[in-house]
């Protein structure tokens, strides 16, 4: 059997990649149960990006994360629940889509909405883009795809399309740099939990998970 190129398809459920064997879609329904405070109080991600001068829900506190790796954007969806204004770079037209089309549906669903407000996405060079931002972010995320994720028996089977479209990370010292010059008040970086750091920078502190660990740089 001939496996097919993935391609985009609307459906009734939403826009879906599949290769006729695999299928992705994007759903943030599916993360409805981790958007309780209790639970985003125990996120590392959150954790990593607030530090001790945030707390996460607070009214009237919405600090500005540039996520410049977006991907499905199942990060940035649990950094806007925390409160956080979120804005989104992907530069694969075929992602950015998915993203896309999963964020209009959210922004319909009542439960979901709130926090799909909160969440801007942009198609284009998260790089270019951070060279010239207009102001200056309180975080800077960085979660890019690296060669060494791509033999992990830890990735789900729906993602390995998208590994067919986007391509591991080959400028990350630019990418890094990049954030660097927007002068965040803090980069996180996103990293398998014995991954080398992002362009060989050591970070200032990392928090660690079971299978991840976010590397924080302090500006």
């Amino acid at each position: 059997m001939i496996e097919k190129p993935p391609a985009l398809e609307q459906t009734p459920d939403g826009l879906t990649l599949t290769d006729g064997r695999l299928s992705l879609r994007g759903d943030f329904r599916e993360m409805a149960r981790r958007l309780s405070r209790q639970n985003l109080a125990k996120e590392l991600l959150v954790r990593a990006a607030g530090g001790r001068s945030f707390r996460p829900g607070e009214p009237g506190q919405h600090p500005l994360v540039i996520d410049a790796t977006a991907g499905m954007g199942e990060d940035s969806f649990i950094l806007a629940a925390a409160g956080f204004t979120v804005r989104m770079y992907e530069y694969d037209p075929v992602i950015a889509a998915l993203l896309m089309d999963a964020l209009e549906r959210a922004r319909l669903d009542p439960e979901l909405s709130t926090v799909a407000a909160r969440m801007t996405l942009y198609r284009e060079d998260s790089i270019k883009a951070l060279r010239e931002l207009p102001e200056r972010p309180d975080v800077v995320f960085l979660d890019p795809m690296f060669p060494e994720r791509q033999k992990s028996g830890l990735v789900k089977k729906k993602f390995q399309l998208l590994q067919q479209l986007e391509r591991p990370c080959a400028d990350e010292e630019d990418l890094l740099n990049a954030a660097l010059v927007a002068t965040p008040g803090r980069i996180v970086i996103k990293r398998p939990l014995k991954g080398p750091y992002l362009a060989g920078r050591k970070p200032d502190y990392s928090l660690m998970g079971k299978a991840i660990r976010y590397d924080c740089i302090v500006l």
